[in-house]
């Protein structure tokens, strides 16, 4: 295969993953509620600073963030996707304001992007995982990483809870009690409003 056809079939695939994914997403946040969530969910992969590279070291069976790491050490499209979406908890990584610790922490995630990063597991898990996806399956990879990433102790309680509702009780029950927990995270924020003040569920 000439290198053009390759590129040109690594784009089409690439494009097709991506856009798979992103559906997929986009349903999720739906059944919750969070209708301009899935809307405009990745569309930073779309550009050509994530797209071009996701080319490039397209394969087919794994992230190409993984084959750009291998290669280089490092991922710039990675690195140019997670400041631009705040669904992923390493978008919340800062200094710890209250010197409790040294270096970086995860910061309190606000309830829609937890929302949105349990969606996005969800789909990320379903394609990644094909024929071998359960509900347990997103659920079981987060506790696979639990400890290893600079997760705040809230968002990491909330996603888990959700992930958890997933394993249990199936899809169904989990995107119900999302979109519940989604109107009530609302009636909170319009109280906090109208007292002049603000807060989180």
């Amino acid at each position: 295969m000439s290198l053009i056809r390759k590129y040109v079939s690594n784009a089409y695939h690439h494009f097709m993953t991506i856009s798979r994914h992103k559906w997929e997403v986009g349903k999720n946040c739906f059944r919750c509620g969070r209708y301009r969530q899935g809307i405009l969910h990745d569309l930073s992969k779309y550009g050509p600073a994530e797209f071009l590279v996701g080319v490039k070291y397209y394969q087919g069976d794994r992230s190409p963030n993984d084959a750009e790491r291998e290669d280089k050490g490092l991922t710039t499209s990675w690195l140019h996707h997670k400041g631009r979406n705040k669904h992923h908890l390493e978008y919340w990584v800062d200094y710890d304001v209250t010197r409790k610790k040294t270096g970086m922490v995860g910061m309190k995630m606000p309830d829609p992007y937890i929302v949105e990063m349990f969606c996005d597991r969800i789909a990320a898990s379903k394609i990644y995982q094909g024929e071998n996806y359960t509900d347990e399956s997103a659920l079981k990879y987060f506790l696979g990483g639990k400890g290893k990433v600079m997760l705040h102790p809230y968002s990491a309680k909330k996603i888990e809870l959700l992930l958890t509702k997933l394993a249990e009780e199936g899809e169904d029950e989990a995107f119900r009690y999302a979109k519940r927990y989604m109107k009530a995270y609302k009636r909170y924020k319009r109280r906090k409003k109208t007292e002049g003040k603000t807060g989180r569920i």
